[in-house]
């Protein structure tokens, strides 16, 4: 089964896939008839939410707290599609989700948008004062906050209210000093003032009630992967992706220097074996320690009794960075030394499954040879 993200999603790709036998899992983007159908699935999951209808993923953290992470219902539909002229058609399963901290993430987000706006629609009209443009056109102030609803996607969000001052000045008609019988004038200077940004709390809930929903597609039939594992395999496809992080960033697969293909292979085995071995001793080292109900302290130097039971690779091999072999050849006589392990180090090798003599025992393998 191929799990990915909505880059996977394209129906092109899912014809692929069972063209190969093969099965997928992965979110639709927000696009083309997704977004068309969304609000349609999304007002379905609102009300099957309020029946109780909805299956739900709960899972318990480290203090035994129940988390609600999930919860969602499923379609069933026919997709087809030719390859190679032969037709291929298959049941698809269109799971519509709810994700509470997702719904929280873009409630955030909103907020953060209203105030933004509420603050940009204030400044649109500052004080009186030197180098502080005034808007005199009634239209130009409609103009401008519309734009700002806009841009920060509140429309309807929030409302404005907005009154126009008048600054009436008397004056002398024309130049020069003014005189007891000369002609005076009214002059009058218009500015329009923002004096109230309103919140529509109802629009904003309802609003908020449609958050965190996403669409997913699966094959795979309800016996073998129900809604509620499709979600939990999903969520574990950050795993996946950390492994393209580390080719990317720690062990820096791009760019290659090299210009032959069998150099480009050969490079692209030789750090995927590396990456192998670093997702399996963290593996091992995590189940250990979930096992056994422990947790690792020391592997963070900026803070020495800070505790991990979910350790990485990197906090692992950077807790041997200060184990050195010192060999002193003295003509006759070969004296090697190598830094005794921490504490801290000897759990690593025990979580792992390892002998601590493959450390200890390096000085007796050194100094036969440089004999």
């Amino acid at each position: 089964m191929y799990v990915g993200d909505c880059k996977l999603a394209s129906l092109a790709n899912r014809l692929h896939i069972k063209s190969l036998e093969g099965h997928y899992l992965c979110p639709l983007p927000q696009t083309g008839k997704t977004a068309e159908n969304m609000d349609q699935w999304i007002s379905a999951g609102i009300s099957k939410d309020a029946d109780k209808g909805l299956m739900e993923l709960v899972v318990t953290d480290d203090k035994g707290k129940e988390q609600l992470k999930a919860k969602g219902y499923e379609i069933l539909r026919e997709q087809s599609g030719i390859v190679k002229g032969e037709v291929i058609q298959w049941d698809e399963r269109l799971m519509v989700v709810n994700s509470p901290n997702h719904a929280q993430a873009q409630e955030r987000g909103l907020e953060k948008r209203i105030q933004n706006a509420t603050s940009k629609l204030f400044k649109l009209t500052p004080e009186r004062g030197r180098g502080k443009r005034q808007i005199t056109n009634e239209l130009d102030l409609v103009e401008a906050a519309r734009a700002i609803l806009k841009r920060h996607a509140v429309e309807g969000l929030i409302r404005y209210e907005y009154k126009a001052e008048v600054d009436r000045q008397e004056k002398y008609v024309g130049r020069g000093r003014g005189s007891a019988g000369r002609q005076k004038q009214i002059i009058e200077k218009t500015r329009y003032v923002v004096t109230n940004v309103i919140r529509c709390e109802e629009a904003i809930n309802d609003q908020v009630k449609r958050y965190g929903w996403k669409a997913y597609v699966t094959d795979v039939s309800p016996a073998r992967l129900s809604l509620v594992d499709a979600m939990k395999c999903y969520r574990n496809e950050y795993r996946i992706e950390r492994i393209f992080t580390r080719l990317k960033s720690r062990y820096s697969i791009a760019p290659m220097y090299v210009k032959k293909d069998d150099q480009a292979k050969g490079l692209v085995n030789l750090l995927t074996l590396a990456v192998r071995v670093a997702t399996l001793t963290e593996y091992v080292a995590r189940r250990f320690l979930e096992e056994n109900g422990e947790a690792l302290t020391g592997l963070h130097p900026e803070n020495p009794k800070k505790a991990t039971a979910k350790p990485t690779y990197e906090r692992l091999l950077q807790a041997f960075s200060k184990v050195t072999l010192t060999v002193i050849d003295m003509g006759s006589n070969v004296i090697c030394h190598v830094t005794p392990l921490s504490s801290v180090q000897t759990k690593i090798l025990e979580a792992l499954g390892l002998n601590a003599e493959i450390y200890t025992g390096i000085a007796n393998f050194v100094k036969p040879m440089r004999c």
